[in-house]
């Protein structure tokens, strides 16, 4: 695997290839003026931008159209037709990250998936194909250990391919519910902004979250269209939701160095040390203690 970096003004660049024909693009600005970075990608290749934090826009046409990626979104791309040459304009402090994948090697990965995957049919190979989805939190998990990393150069390689392929199978999960496929829900913004108040709700709460039915009622939605539009929106049940986030946030804690594993803990909400180095653990496979060891300060 090969890695290049390039900074313009203050923000960078920097290039993983994967393997043949895979390559993980992070554009990083963390300067106070936006920043734009351009690079050629032609036809044969598929597109997935992540917008970790901030707020950006992908230009084409010499910028005569636009097409905006906020944060905790999605962008898929591609154009068999034509070249989609990446031009992305970055606001200040933002942060994406793009997986960019040959159609060759993207169609051998998902051989047994194409009536799935709308683009990989037949009818559609010719046909290019734009999608906008949020972030879900497993997601969010696995971009923010694509940023935040303390491995040796030699494991460094094989880290960043599993997580490029586990970002690749959480983006193309599909619902274990068949009905949900079909669900109108999301027709129906009123709705849609209900559900993004219930994960607000849960996100402020989250040290003593409210159960479904307080949730539901807080918000105004049937328990059953609450538990149906949160999955179709996040990817996940609320509680599902809510540990994917606390874990994520106690991590974030952690990284500080400014808290201990029960202060950590206690502010979200555990009622013992023992409770939560299990969820930590049960999450990211390690517990808190080692995990602040591998820390580079640590190391």
């Amino acid at each position: 695997m090969k890695t290049t970096g390039k900074n313009i003004a203050e923000g960078t660049i920097v290039s993983t290839q994967i393997e043949e024909g895979f390559y993980i693009l992070k554009f990083l600005n963390d300067s106070a003026d936006t920043q734009n970075y351009v690079r050629e990608i032609d036809s044969s290749f598929i597109q997935f931008h992540f917008n970790v934090k901030g707020s950006s826009k992908f230009l084409f046409n010499a910028g005569g159209y636009e097409l905006p990626l906020e944060e905790e979104n999605s962008l898929l791309l591609y154009n068999p037709q034509q070249a989609l040459p990446l031009n992305l304009n970055l606001q200040p402090n933002s942060w994406v990250i793009s997986l960019v994948i040959s159609i060759k090697k993207f169609h051998a990965l998902f051989s047994q998936e194409a009536d799935y995957i709308p683009f990989l049919s037949i009818e559609n190979r010719d046909k290019k194909y734009y999608k906008d989805a949020p972030i879900t939190p497993s997601m969010a998990i696995v971009l923010n250990q694509l940023l935040n990393f303390s491995l040796t150069p030699s494991i460094k390689n094989l880290y960043f391919k599993g997580k490029a392929y586990e970002l690749l199978s959480l983006y193309f999960n599909r619902t274990e519910d068949p009905d949900l496929e079909q669900c109108p829900f999301l027709i129906d913004e009123e709705n849609i902004m209900k559900i993004r108040r219930a994960k607000d709700i849960v996100i402020s709460k989250l040290a003593e979250p409210p159960s479904l039915q307080e949730l539901a009622d807080d918000i105004g939605l049937s328990l059953k269209k609450l538990k149906d539009g949160f999955k179709q929106i996040y990817g996940t049940s609320v509680y599902s939701f809510l540990f994917d986030y606390k874990m994520e946030y106690a991590r974030k804690l952690l990284d500080t160095g400014e808290y201990n594993v029960n202060e950590v803990g206690l502010k979200l909400g555990y009622s013992t040390a023992s409770h939560f180095i299990a969820a930590f653990k049960k999450k990211f496979g390690t517990t808190p203690k080692k995990y602040i060891m591998s820390l580079p300060t640590n190391i």
